[in-house]
C-alpha cells in the first residue's frame, strides 16, 4: 500500500515538474493520433457522404465491410501495415518502417472505418429527413453532402472524436510498426506497457494519468456535442 501511495506521489511530481522525457512521449502521442484522425476525416467524411446519398452496385457490401472494420484488431492492422512497409513489401523503398509516419498510417487504417461508418449513419439520417427539401431547391447529392456535413457537424464531430479515442488508446499496431524506440516512436500506450514490465511504476502511472485525463476530456466533449445535437433537434 505504501509503495503504491509513494508511486502516485512520484507520478504527480513527475507531471508537474516538466520532465522532458514524459512530455516528449505525450507530444508524440498527440502528434501521431491527431494527424491520423485528421487524415481519416479528410478521407472518411466525403466517403461517408457518398455512401449515404448515392445508390450504386456493391454499396451494401461496402457498408457492411466498413461496419466490420470498426472492430478490426489493432495487431492485424499493424501486421498489414508492417508487411506493406517492410523491405520486401510494396512500400519498402520509402523507408517508413519504425518511424512516426508508419504509426500514423497504422492508426489511419484503424480510425478511418470508424469515422466513415459513424458519419455515414448521421448523413443518411439527415438525407432521409431533408433530402426532399434539398432536391426541391435544386441541390444535387454531391452538393448536398457538404450541406449535410455542416448541418450535422456536432454529430459528425462526435464520430471524429470516437476515432481519436481509438487512436490515442491503441497499442498493438503502433508497437508493431513503430518498434517503441526511445525518443523516436515511443508513445504513451507503448511506454506504459514497457515501463510497467520494467517496474518503473512512476513513469507508467504519470502517463496513465495523462491518458485517463485525455480519455475523459474526449468523452466529455463528445457528450457535450451530443447534447448540442439533441437540443438543436428538439428546437
Amino acid at each position: 500500500m505504501e509503495e503504491s501511495v509513494h508511486a502516485f506521489r512520484e507520478a504527480a511530481w513527475l507531471l508537474f515538474s516538466g520532465d522532458a522525457d514524459l512530455w516528449e512521449i505525450v507530444w508524440l502521442t498527440l502528434r501521431v493520433s491527431l494527424t491520423a484522425v485528421a487524415l481519416a476525416a479528410l478521407v472518411g467524411l466525403p466517403l461517408a457522404g457518398v455512401l449515404a446519398l448515392y445508390r450504386f452496385p456493391g454499396r451494401r457490401a461496402v457498408v457492411v465491410g466498413l461496419n466490420a472494420l470498426m472492430g478490426l484488431p489493432p495487431v492485424v492492422a499493424g501486421l498489414v501495415v508492417y508487411l506493406a512497409l517492410s523491405r520486401s513489401g510494396p512500400l519498402g523503398g520509402l523507408g517508413l518502417l519504425f518511424t512516426p509516419t508508419a504509426m500514423v498510417v497504422a492508426q489511419f487504417v484503424l480510425v478511418t472505418p470508424i469515422v466513415t461508418a459513424l458519419a455515414r449513419q448521421v448523413l443518411e439520417d439527415l438525407w432521409r429527413e431533408y433530402g426532399e427539401q434539398l432536391r426541391s431547391l435544386g441541390a444535387s447529392p454531391g452538393r448536398a453532402i457538404f450541406t449535410l456535413l455542416w448541418d450535422g457537424r456536432h454529430a459528425v464531430a462526435t464520430a471524429v472524436l470516437a476515432g481519436f479515442g481509438r487512436a490515442s488508446a491503441e497499442v498493438g499496431a503502433v508497437l508493431i510498426v513503430g518498434g517503441n524506440i526511445a525518443h523516436v516512436t515511443r508513445v504513451m500506450t507503448t511506454a506504459i506497457a514497457l515501463e510497467t514490465s520494467k517496474g518503473n511504476l512512476t513513469l507508467a502511472l504519470a502517463l496513465g494519468l495523462i491518458l485517463i485525463a485525455l480519455s475523459v476530456g474526449v468523452n466529455g466533449l463528445a457528450f457535450l456535442l451530443r447534447d448540442l445535437t439533441e437540443t438543436r433537434n428538439a428546437v
